[in-house]
């Protein structure tokens, strides 16, 4: 479908980053967790032959969201991967009922800032920045951006301040890669330029 079919539809397709959306109704039966619809869904999508990269839930009273995240390990995800995963995913919540209420599904390529849900994630980008909010403080802080320097077990040892710091998976909330030009426009990082230019 053209982006255009896809809007008279109510569906989403925008780009750089593939995404398509779909809302839909489901009894309310008590919520999952990230992981266990992560859990839930990777194998079908593993079937399609892609990656379930995670799936983040969004709930709220009126329209909760329910994201899900693919990649493909030898190329660029495409509109036709996102319908696929889309029409496999609302037929296993179809059956499974496990969202509150009504929903919308997005179904997404990772973007430059790249979600990291798991300790395969963190160690396939190690030397990369990552930007990670934790559940329970560390050494005083819940916020952590730097670049991840090891990987061992569930533990994620990542640089701030010129300090390691190891993490625990099970504390972390949420993580995602830092974008280079995102990390080069900081303050202090040496641009220079009229501001909003």
């Amino acid at each position: 479908m053209r982006s255009a079919e896809l809007e008279e539809n109510g569906e989403l397709w925008n780009g750089p980053r593939a995404h398509f959306a779909f809302s839909g109704f489901a009894k309310p039966v008590g919520a999952m967790r990230n992981e266990q619809l992560t859990e839930l869904v990777a194998p079908a999508i593993a079937d399609l032959g892609l990656e379930c990269l995670g799936v983040e839930y969004s709930p709220s009273h009126g329209n909760s969201l329910v994201r899900v995240y693919i990649d493909h390990a030898e190329r660029a995800i495409t509109v036709d991967d996102c319908e696929k995963v889309s029409r496999q995913v609302s037929a296993l919540f179809d059956v499974n009922d496990p969202i509150d209420g009504r929903y919308t599904l997005e179904v997404s390529s990772f973007g430059l800032d790249r979600p990291l849900y798991t300790p395969a994630h963190f160690a396939r980008f190690v030397g990369q920045v990552a930007k990670i909010e934790l559940n329970l403080p560390l050494n005083g802080r819940r916020r952590f951006q730097g670049p991840i320097l090891a990987v061992d077990g569930d533990t994620i040892r990542v640089e701030q301040d010129g300090v390691a710091a190891d993490i625990a998976h099970g504390n972390v909330g949420k993580a995602k890669l830092v974008a280079e030009f995102e990390e080069k426009s900081k303050p202090g990082a040496g641009r220079k330029g009229k501001k909003g230019a």
